[in-house]
């Protein structure tokens, strides 16, 4: 056991350092939630209360009338409905297709073993605007079957806007499964073949089992990149009602008045979607970020 373990806190020396590591990290907790509670603040304020006393000032009437306002005018669960049917299509199809690579890559050695990963793992430097006028060609050009969209095309559609989430998540998810897979010991797949295990049950019953921390950590950042996105939904589609709920928010703008009370409490809304998939795999979501802190 480490000396230091058995110190009670209480004794511990006060020393500079620590009292400066301890405000730096004081300080930058308040700067990262200042943004959220303000937020939450003007949420519960009337527009007209802010409109006599200021955005700055304390408030006259705190309500829940902006969160029901907005839920109501924006169409919110319509537009929660097209989050939902891009994001978990592309989280699941995206996660599947990285450990079928990184099980490859990792388990296996053959001549373009380290030229696929450096490619995957290149994929993730490129800016996503540097494509978008070919992409947006190439998107009016390629054909669709009808039950995959109405308008014939990839463009438009919610099939090609899982598809170019996929494309642009899975290199990095290969990098990060691949990274950890190669230390899952190989004795394992060597046992389960002396067992008669086939290549897909080694993949199956083996090595993803092992994978599920960090697997939890992908899916809780792949569910939050893509519930996000506005960027992909408002270039590569053009109707605004299969939009996902990241542009309800643009609903509640009017010509000449936006008010700021009603759409801060639309963003409290949109944002608890992937506050609920954080605590759900917040345990799992730890122990992978925390992968290999301890071995040495």
């Amino acid at each position: 056991m480490n000396r230091a373990d058995t110190v009670p806190t209480s004794r511990r020396k006060v020393t500079p350092a620590r009292v400066v590591l301890q405000a730096f990290l004081i300080v930058t907790s308040l700067v990262w939630l200042f943004p959220l509670v303000w937020a939450l603040y003007t949420s519960l304020r009337p527009y007209s209360d802010t409109a006599e006393r200021g955005y700055v000032s304390l408030p006259g009437v705190l309500t829940i009338a902006n969160y029901t306002t907005a839920w109501r005018n924006a169409d919110l669960p319509h537009f929660f409905w097209n989050s939902f049917v891009i994001t978990v299509p592309a989280v699941i199809l995206t996660l599947f297709l990285a450990t079928m690579v990184a099980f490859a890559l990792s388990r296996f050695t053959f001549r373009f073993n380290l030229a696929l990963l450096m490619i995957f793992t290149a994929g993730n430097l490129l800016p996503q605007q540097v494509i978008i006028t070919p992409l947006y060609r190439l998107y009016l050009a390629l054909p669709l079957p009808s039950f995959l969209s109405d308008t014939g095309v990839w463009y438009d559609s919610f099939f090609g806007i899982i598809a170019i989430h996929v494309a642009f998540q899975v290199g990095f998810c290969v990098f990060v499964l691949s990274n950890y897979m190669k230390t899952i010991p190989m004795e394992l797949g060597e046992a389960a073949v002396m067992d008669g295990a086939s290549v897909w049950r080694q993949y199956r019953s083996v090595i993803l089992p092992l994978s599920r921390p960090p697997l939890a950590a992908l899916a809780t950042l792949l569910f939050t990149w893509i519930y996000n996105d506005f960027f992909w939904a408002l270039v590569l589609m053009s109707t605004g009602s299969k939009r996902p709920v990241t542009s309800a928010l643009n609903n509640l703008q009017g010509l000449y008045f936006v008010d700021n009370n009603l759409i801060a409490a639309a963003s409290i809304l949109v944002a608890i979607p992937t506050l609920i998939v954080f605590f759900a795999l917040q345990g799992q979501f730890v122990r992978g970020l925390t992968l290999g802190a301890t071995k040495g």
